[in-house]
């Protein structure tokens, strides 16, 4: 079976985009397994991707993507075109809570998530076990606050060493500096509990209890300098009640992150994510 292919793009909305591109593909010798398309009317945008195989056995990706330039040009298209065949690096990186990192490492010992996983890294070695059964190497890169940037420049020296697509941090409880976060642009994925920014500092799901909420959840995001606040993949909630104690609270929100999370992961290895200004479109 060919392999399949994904074109994703990104340029000013204008009448016969979705034609060209389909056009193209057509014209090209491919046919079109799958195609979604958005049109922001506040950003004045348009998204597209495009999953396609290549039916002609003289025309080759390198090819398809010298003639689709044309196209780009034409619309002012950002674009990529990405072979499913060679999946994206992953480093993974996590604390002490190691519920998120459980769930990833499982997801990609079945397949569910198409990656290959570079390293866990940790700031501490209380998830070398679970790792060391994985067949994954481990990095314990303590953090101090005297340490931090020589951690920080350890970490960007093995991404780098391992060719590392994507940053995961699966609980990662350190705040990463503003050089790490431009470094990592677009690259890394953090999750939290969705009480943030409401609930700070130590233990959110009393203070959330405190106050009585109704629905707890988790959010995945990009990693920005704005602790946080980067633009959201995916979210889960759960609805509680007053009968629903602190502890059922963090049980449900392990719960919560590990999905939010793993979601997120796959839409974006699966090329599904495209940023829009401070928000996502997510191809679902």
């Amino acid at each position: 079976m060919e392999t399949p292919y994904i074109l994703t793009t990104a340029c000013p909305d204008k009448q016969g985009i979705v034609a060209a591109i389909s056009g193209f593909l057509a014209d090209s010798g491919c046919s079109v397994d799958d195609a979604a398309f958005f049109s922001d009317p506040e950003s004045g945008r348009f998204y597209g991707r495009s999953v396609f195989r290549i039916d002609r056995g003289d025309v080759s990706a390198e090819m398809i993507g010298s003639w689709f330039g044309q196209v780009a040009h034409k619309f002012d298209m950002e674009w990529e075109i990405f072979d499913t065949s060679k999946p994206l690096k992953v480093m993974i990186m996590v604390s002490k809570f190691d519920h998120c990192l459980n769930d990833l490492l499982y997801r990609y010992r079945i397949g569910a998530l198409p990656m290959e996983v570079t390293a866990i890294v940790s700031n501490h070695p209380d998830a070398k076990p679970l790792t060391d059964a994985a067949g994954i190497p481990y990095h314990h890169i303590p953090v101090t606050k005297d340490t931090k940037p020589d951690a920080e420049a350890a970490l960007v020296k093995l991404v780098e060493e391992t060719g590392t697509d994507l940053v995961v941090l699966a609980r990662y409880m350190q705040v990463l500096s503003d050089d790490l976060c431009r470094k990592l642009d677009k690259r890394a994925i953090n999750i939290h509990h969705s009480f943030l920014p409401g609930f700070k500092g130590a233990k959110p799901y009393h203070q959330a209890f405190a106050r009585g909420v109704k629905l707890i959840g988790a959010t995945a995001h990009f990693v920005t300098a704005d602790l946080d606040e980067g633009p959201i993949i995916e979210q889960a909630v759960e609805r509680v009640d007053h009968t629903t104690m602190p502890n059922d609270m963090i049980a449900i929100g392990r719960d919560l992150e590990s999905v939010a999370l793993a979601r997120a992961v796959r839409y974006v290895l699966e090329r599904r994510v495209l940023i829009n200004g401070s928000k996502t479109v997510v191809f679902r």
